[in-house]
């Protein structure tokens, strides 16, 4: 972060000789005063502009800076409807200050498609049992679907949207899974947790010591999906929602004519009717409270505490998940996930 920071009092020659060793970061400085406070910004077209103007290379930053500049309160550090705003004005750094006007954080718009105020985590316990032989000695999610492993392509995505709070529950050789996570992923360190006993697909989040955030994701590791995280999120806060769970669409086609019935008696006739569903597809937001439901030590199913949140009213709702979504748990879903990913950027 503070390499992008630079004195108002440096010449221009200095600050485009800062800006120079930036690259491949957005060519941006942040400019503060003497108490280090963000006073302005400068970029390589600002630097040109000004130049072309008739500003000389000895001239101080204070004079040529954009003292109108955009940036983030503190306060709205965690409003992804804002972050989402400065994006579509093709912001590249945003800066958060504190109310002294200080940079305490800086989003890198380019680099990350939000940050989201999520902590996610990764059911990666299960022992694969359908796609043996081929996790007899590797773990399902250490599996490659095309170049990298199944759980990878999901912890890369969590990390593109901003996550920086990731867990990942291991059981069914474990070991390989936290050595695999022993290194962090740039900025994010990887926390696994081992489930002593298999506890269902969401028992064992009772073992994560610490969440950072109020909303959490919990997903099963073993996913194939593109799913927009940030719809997912501002769909569940719009909705004020305990939990949200990702759904997907499935359609039941009837080759045959149907009989409306009423007891013996024929009413009418359906022709192949077709019925459209929606799946329940293992990725779930959850406000932090709900998660007191789920009891220690014992087996406990995500279908199980949506069911104990309906049964006491809080609203429990479905986003509809309309792009890639392959539940690898069989060699033909996984056969189909790895023809997939050759097509997918």
């Amino acid at each position: 972060m503070k390499d992008h920071f630079v004195n108002q009092n440096i010449t221009l020659l200095e600050a485009l000789a800062k800006i120079n060793t930036l690259a491949p970061e957005p060519l941006v400085l942040f400019v503060l005063d003497d108490d280090k406070r963000m006073v302005g910004t400068l970029t390589d077209g600002d630097s040109r502009r000004a130049l072309i103007a008739g500003a000389s290379v000895n001239d101080k930053v204070k004079d040529i800076m954009l003292k109108e500049f955009r940036y983030l309160s503190y306060k709205d550090a965690a409003n992804v409807k804002e972050i989402r705003r400065q994006k579509e004005m093709l912001m590249k750094l945003v800066p958060i200050l504190d109310e002294g006007r200080r940079v305490i954080d800086i989003i890198n718009l380019e680099k990350y498609i939000t940050r989201l105020p999520i902590d996610a985590v990764l059911m990666a316990g299960g022992k694969g049992e359908r796609l043996r032989p081929l996790t007899e000695k590797t773990p399902k999610p250490l599996l490659k679907v095309g170049e990298k492993a199944i759980i990878d392509h999901n912890i890369d995505r969590l990390i593109d949207y901003g996550v920086k709070h990731i867990n990942v529950t291991v059981n069914y050789l474990g070991e390989q899974l936290e050595e695999h996570f022993a290194e962090p992923r740039g900025e994010v360190q990887v926390q696994t947790v081992r489930e002593p006993k298999y506890l269902g697909t969401i028992g064992s989040i009772r073992f994560v010591k610490e969440f950072y955030n109020d909303t959490i994701l919990v997903m099963n590791s073993d996913l194939f999906t593109n799913i927009n995280y940030e719809d997912f999120y501002l769909h569940f806060k719009e909705h004020n929602a305990d939990m949200s769970v990702a759904a997907v669409p499935y359609t039941v086609s009837v080759p045959y004519g149907i009989f409306d019935l009423d007891g013996r008696d024929i009413q009418g006739l359906i022709e192949k009717p077709t019925y459209n569903y929606y799946a329940n597809a293992g990725i779930y937001l959850i406000n932090r409270f709900a998660l007191d439901e789920i009891p220690d030590d014992t087996i406990f199913n995500a279908t199980d505490l949506i069911e104990k949140l309906i049964s006491e009213q809080k609203k429990v709702i479905r986003f509809p998940l309309n792009g890639t979504w392959i539940d690898i748990g069989n060699p033909q879903e996984y056969q189909k996930a790895n023809e997939l990913v050759k097509h997918l950027h």
